[in-house]
């Protein structure tokens, strides 16, 4: 009526995958930077999903021939991130022991790798412990909100997929 026109879906959803990603990164940096959380390498690990999927909003924003694919991949993509991100807390609560190079919480000095060696004799500092939490908000860390948050963004980029798809 007057001349106000409702946003599309085909861009809200290229839009919001990049918005949420580059949101979700910046938290993760103002966290180590500002507020100096050290992230482990399985933190660093679930930085990953959120800049690629940005660069798939990007990708869906650009190209529209290739929208509903790109968001559709995003949603993949999301759910890689819960998993990694799973693991983690698995790790975090001592379910299973990490396969990553993480350092230990255990405080046990004694190289096992050449590399532990190597910097243990450089006084280098050891990776940080991925089974350590440094932060939580009401009890829960930062990777088991990360769970919640990429599987709710999955689920998300794949319902909007469909709703671009129908919408061609």
């Amino acid at each position: 009526m007057g001349g106000h026109k409702t946003p599309d879906m085909a861009v809200l959803v290229p839009f919001g995958i990049f918005a949420v990603s580059a949101a979700a990164l910046a938290n993760a940096y103002i966290a180590q930077y500002a507020l100096g959380i050290e992230p482990c390498v399985l933190c660093l690990y679930q930085r990953i999903p959120y800049a690629v999927t940005g660069v798939l909003g990007i990708v869906a924003l650009l190209m529209p021939a290739e929208r509903e694919r790109a968001v559709t991949a995003a949603g993949v993509v999301f759910l890689a991130g819960a998993a990694i991100a799973f693991y983690h807390v698995g790790v975090e609560q001592h379910w299973w022991a990490s396969a990553a190079a993480c350092g230990s919480s255990g405080g046990n000095q004694d190289p096992k790798t050449v590399e532990e060696l190597r910097q243990l004799l450089l006084g280098a500092r050891p990776a940080k412990a991925c089974d350590e939490v440094d932060w939580t908000l009401f009890g829960v860390s930062m990777a088991t909100y990360n769970v919640g948050l990429s599987l709710a963004l999955a689920f998300g980029s794949i319902w909007g997929a469909g709703k671009i798809r129908r919408t061609q």
